[in-house]
């Protein structure tokens, strides 16, 4: 990372931190330590934290066996190093002997019971609070080159598709279908997966995060259903594509044709201003005018970048307008339950004055086997 990332980055964190009226950040192993330092470290039993304060200076409490990574990358952190023999306390407590009543924000939905307590222990005069819109907040919106690593994860996943695509026949067990996807995607540069790839077949596409069986094989007229993404950069895809075995039956066509339309309404709608409730009311709003409207089952989609999941959410309710640079999917579906489940996903980035999908792949109705 460049100091003038790092500087940029950092600054960022620390506008919004005062803007929150907190005086600091706490932060754990995961998307953000690694957005701000650079670094990547397993969130594991050994409490590891960073503490960015809103004056500009930072203090961490780092695992000894962390040291020369820790220290190559961040030099300018007071950092309190400890010993698996002598425990974590007498480092948290270092790091807080001359700290009095702060106000310190925590990652609400990654820090862990045991590494809040650790922190309280350490700073006893502070206030802890859940900080994580304001930290988780920084990166919401992509700079050109996060979306570069995106668009490459994008690309790899895209092209292991269409390979598996056409070696698929009827008979073919969803896991055996899985196992072609992954390794496709590593013979096409992927450095990971995004999350394990979802692979369904018939009446278990209709459950949207099912997994794949090596009893379930797919039958001629069947729905097969793929969410699945590489991982490039520490960034992710997540794509969602469904095709039919030989041929259709005109309700499934008819259902496809209605997710295609919602699917395409939400890129067209996605825009700068566009708050996350009104997408998702527009996208839901041509499902529930169908026929289908009982085969609703979940939100448009949500924030991607360095989780898979990520702010924001683009759900009625949420108020958060879109801005450059923000990618989030669209991925309305329709489940029948015992029979399909059809669901189109597409990442998009917000742009100045509108919205471009990072994905291409073919949105028809398409028949394999």
């Amino acid at each position: 990372m460049s100091q003038d990332l790092f500087d940029n980055r950092m600054q960022r964190l620390r506008e919004g931190l005062a803007e929150s009226g907190f005086d600091a950040a706490a932060i754990v192993p995961g998307a953000n330590l690694y957005y701000l330092s650079g670094v990547n470290l397993h969130l594991m039993e050994r409490p590891t934290m960073l503490l960015v304060f809103a004056d500009g200076s930072m203090r961490a409490v780092i695992p000894e066996l962390e040291r020369a990574k820790w220290l190559a990358a961040m030099p300018g952190a007071d950092t309190h190093f400890w010993q698996d023999s002598d425990g974590f306390d007498a480092a948290f407590a270092a790091a807080g002997a001359d700290m009095d009543r702060i106000r310190i924000g925590v990652e609400g939905q990654r820090m862990r019971v045991f590494e809040y307590e650790a922190l309280k222990r350490g700073f006893p005069k502070a206030e802890l609070g859940d900080a994580e819109a304001c930290i988780a907040g920084i990166r919401l919106c992509k700079d050109a080159a996060e979306i570069r690593c995106m668009e490459t994860a994008i690309g790899i996943s895209e092209r292991a598709l269409a390979s598996v695509t056409g070696r698929i026949t009827a008979g073919m067990s969803e896991a055996r279908i899985q196992a072609m996807l992954k390794n496709a995607m590593l013979d096409e540069g992927a450095e990971g997966f995004a999350f394990e790839p979802i692979v369904l077949a018939g009446e278990n596409s209709a459950n949207p995060h099912g997994s794949a069986s090596d009893t379930c094989k797919l039958s001629r007229g069947q729905g097969l259903l793929f969410d699945f993404g590489a991982s490039f950069g520490g960034y992710h895809a997540d794509i969602t594509r469904t095709f039919f075995c030989e041929t259709v039956s005109e309700m499934n066509r008819d259902m496809y044709d209605t997710v295609l339309q919602a699917n395409r309404h939400g890129r067209a709608v996605s825009a700068p201003g566009v708050t996350a409730h009104e997408i998702d009311e527009s996208v839901t709003g041509v499902m529930r005018e169908s026929p289908f409207a009982e085969f609703i089952l979940h939100r448009t989609g949500h924030g991607l970048g360095l989780y898979v999941h990520e702010e924001p959410q683009v759900m009625m309710g949420n108020s958060y307008a879109m801005r450059e640079g923000v990618v989030i999917t669209i991925e309305p579906g329709l489940y029948r339950p015992g029979e399909v489940g059809i669901r189109i996903e597409d990442d998009v980035v917000i742009t100045a004055a509108s919205s471009r999908s990072l994905t291409s792949f073919d949105r028809e109705l398409t028949l394999i086997g």
